[in-house]
C-alpha cells in the first residue's frame, strides 16, 4: 500500500510540474510575441514619420523652384502607395509589402534630394536644411527600428523552435515569424542620373 501511495505522489508531482512548465513556457512565448508586435508598431511609427515629413519636403521644394515635375510626382505617388499600406497587422505579407513600398518612397525621396543639389538657392534655405536633417534622422530611426524588430523576431523564433518549448509553441499555435530581409539588389548602388 505505501508503494502505491508513493507512486501516486510521484505521478501527481509530475503532473503539477508539467502544468507549471506549460504555464511558464506559454507566458514566456506570449511576452516574446508581444515584444515582437511592439517593435513592429515602432517600425510603423517611424514609417508614419517618413510619410508625414515627405509632403513638407515636396511643398518646400515646389515653393522654391520651378522643379522637375516628374520627380515630385514620383515622390507623391510613392508616398500615397506607402500610406495605403500603413497600419496593417503583423504578418509576413503585410510587412514585406510595407517594407517594399517604404523602400520605394525612400528611393524617390533620395532622388528628389539628389536633384535638389542642382539648385544651390534651395539647398541653402533653412526650411530645406531642417527637413533634410529630419529625413536623415528618420532614416536612421527606421534602420534601428527594423534591427530591433529583427532582434525581437529572432528572440521569439528561438523560443518557439527550442526544445521543449517548441512543443508548447505547437500546442498553442505559436508559429515561427519572418523578419526584414534586404530586397534583391539592395547591395548595389542607386544610379541617379541628371
Amino acid at each position: 500500500m505505501p508503494q502505491k501511495r508513493f507512486s501516486g505522489y510521484l505521478i501527481g508531482a509530475f503532473i503539477i510540474l508539467l502544468g507549471l512548465y506549460l504555464i511558464v513556457a506559454y507566458n514566456s512565448l506570449v511576452r516574446k510575441e508581444e515584444k515582437m508586435e511592439q517593435t513592429w508598431a515602432d517600425v510603423q511609427s517611424t514609417y508614419q514619420r517618413r510619410l508625414d515629413l515627405t509632403p513638407n519636403l515636396v511643398n518646400t521644394v515646389k515653393g522654391m523652384a520651378s522643379f522637375e515635375q516628374e520627380t515630385l510626382v514620383q515622390v507623391t505617388e510613392a508616398r500615397s502607395n506607402a500610406l495605403s499600406a500603413s497600419g496593417a497587422g503583423l504578418s509576413v505579407d503585410n510587412y514585406n509589402r510595407q517594407s517594399s513600398l517604404q523602400d520605394t518612397l525612400a528611393a524617390a525621396s533620395n532622388r528628389l534630394i539628389a536633384v535638389i543639389e542642382k539648385y544651390p538657392v534651395l539647398r541653402g534655405t533653412e526650411a530645406y536644411r531642417g527637413l533634410q536633417v529630419q529625413l536623415e534622422g528618420n532614416e536612421r530611426r527606421i534602420k534601428v527600428a527594423r534591427a530591433d524588430f529583427n532582434a525581437a523576431v529572432r528572440d521569439y523564433n528561438e523560443a518557439a523552435r527550442s526544445f521543449p518549448k517548441s512543443l508548447v509553441a505547437k500546442l498553442f499555435g505559436f508559429e515561427v515569424k519572418e523578419g526584414f530581409k534586404a530586397v534583391a539588389g539592395a547591395q548595389n548602388n542607386v544610379d541617379i542620373k541628371f
